[in-house]
């Protein structure tokens, strides 16, 4: 037997498009990708890393996939007010029906009678609609509301805490670039110091001491490079994940160490933290919603009312007899074993235990305010006196240099010396880094970092 579809042509192409459509919908390798956001050479600020961030870090896409759910229960709660609508269908063949069942005085038989099968059909829409329920839906809408509101939140938590994590890798791979700067900068100063010796004890005005020690300096400083390399490298990465882009290419990042930005008082902190703090509205909005769950409890000792109808058909023709019914229902549960008791208790204690967890939270943002201004502070006045240690450490390796290539120093004043010089200038990094930082926490802490 032959089968003239297979041939066809229009039958193989339509085949062959549906294949390679699947596997082009299936393969993940061919699946759209989000668009990388940094070019190569890009240079990149603070609040262009914390954009890219917040438009791509899977945990802050988690929270907000959160946030999507629970504004779908408000739906769904809201779906108790509405008509709910079935439709029924079924069709059955019915062989070897049962026979006529005859009575005599106090017995009785069943006779057989030789039936033919038989088909059945039946069909029916049935609805029903809630009256009213003692406020049972309103309470299930509020709580899904506030339940929403509570994950709205610690959306803005979550960014809160994205937000400063981002500031903090890019101030630390700022920091990360001055070190390796300042590692470079005391190798050249050593190959120069080196290149001295070497020169000194040729005319034999030094020692080979001079040599040897300068040469180990030297391979020290360089060791030193090799870490601020790798130091430099891993602040690099550590930016990367923050911004959700581990995979980003070579970028460079505008050096703003430097910046002083303006503070406010410790009172307008606290003011604003209490005011503003995503965690503290969602620790509220969960303080309603446990509230409105022991309304909702109380309200299991009341009945709810109801409407309901239906259209039915039930027969053997295709098109059977019909019927409907309509009525009103009541129900009302007289006792479940003081089930609904134990409930409100529990709504109660659920209701203890949020108030309990806020006013935990608000000490806990009261501490993380105070935590931040202080070290605020200790970075502001650790500034200027970094600063000086700066020039002074300057001015003396460019004495101990001078000495030396005068002849009357030794190696040593300047081994000390470069040493000195390079603590000051991390210091200084140090204490700029800090200042950025604790400037970063504070605005966490009060709840503004919600870009």
């Amino acid at each position: 037997m032959k089968y003239p579809f297979r041939t066809d042509k229009r039958f193989r192409y339509v085949t062959a498009a549906l294949v390679i459509s699947g596997l082009l919908m299936s393969s993940p390798a061919l699946a759209e990708e989000i668009p990388m956001p940094i070019k190569p050479g890009d240079r990149l600020t603070a609040d262009r890393c914390v954009s890219i961030a917040l438009e791509r870090h899977p945990q802050l896409l988690a929270a907000q996939g959160t946030v999507k759910a629970s504004e779908s229960k408000i739906g769904q709660a809201v779906a108790g007010y509405l008509p709910q609508i079935n439709l029924n269908a079924s069709y059955s063949k019915i062989k070897n029906p049962p026979g006529s069942v005859v009575t005599s005085g106090t017995d009785a038989a069943t006779i057989g009678v030789n039936r033919k099968p038989f088909d059945q059909y039946s069909g029916a829409i049935t609805a029903s609609q809630l009256l009213y329920d003692f406020g049972k839906t309103p309470n299930q809408i509020w709580i899904q509301k506030y339940g929403a509101e509570a994950a709205r939140g610690d959306l803005g938590g979550t960014k809160g805490t994205l937000i400063l994590s981002v500031r903090q890798a890019y101030y630390g791979l700022l920091a990360a670039q001055r070190s390796r700067e300042v590692a470079k900068e005391v190798v050249t100063q050593y190959e120069q110091h080196l290149q001295q010796a070497k020169g000194f004890f040729e005319v034999g005005t030094k020692p080979k001491f001079d040599v040897i020690k300068a040469q180990a300096e030297l391979s020290t400083a360089k060791l030193n490079l090799i870490k601020a390399e790798n130091a430099l490298k891993i602040a690099k990465v550590t930016l990367n994940n923050a911004m959700g882009v581990p995979d980003a290419p070579d970028y460079t990042i505008e050096d703003s160490l430097d910046v002083v930005k303006k503070e406010i008082p410790f009172s307008e902190a606290i003011s604003r933290a209490y005011q503003s703090r995503p965690e503290l509205l969602a620790s509220q909005a969960r303080i309603k919603a446990a509230d409105e769950q022991v309304s909702y409890a109380y309200k299991g000792f009341f009945p709810s009312i109801s409407a309901s109808g239906s259209y039915n058909r039930v027969g053997r023709e295709f098109y059977p007899p019909e019927g409907w019914s309509a009525g009103i229902t009541a129900t009302w549960g007289l006792f479940n074993g003081f089930e609904t008791v134990h409930k409100v208790r529990e709504a109660k204690a659920n209701l203890e235990t949020a108030r309990a967890n806020h006013e935990l939270l608000k000490q806990n943002v009261l501490l993380e305010v105070q935590q931040a201004y202080l070290q605020l502070l200790q970075a502001k006045e650790s500034i200027p006196t970094a600063e000086l240690g700066v020039q002074q450490a300057t001015e003396n390796l460019e004495i101990a240099n001078g000495r030396y290539k005068a002849g009357v120093g030794n190696p040593i004043e300047v081994t000390d010396a470069e040493i000195t010089y390079m603590n000051a200038k991390n210091a200084h990094t140090q204490a700029l880094y800090d200042y950025q930082v604790a400037v970063a926490s504070l605005d966490r802490a009060i709840g503004g970092m919600q870009q």
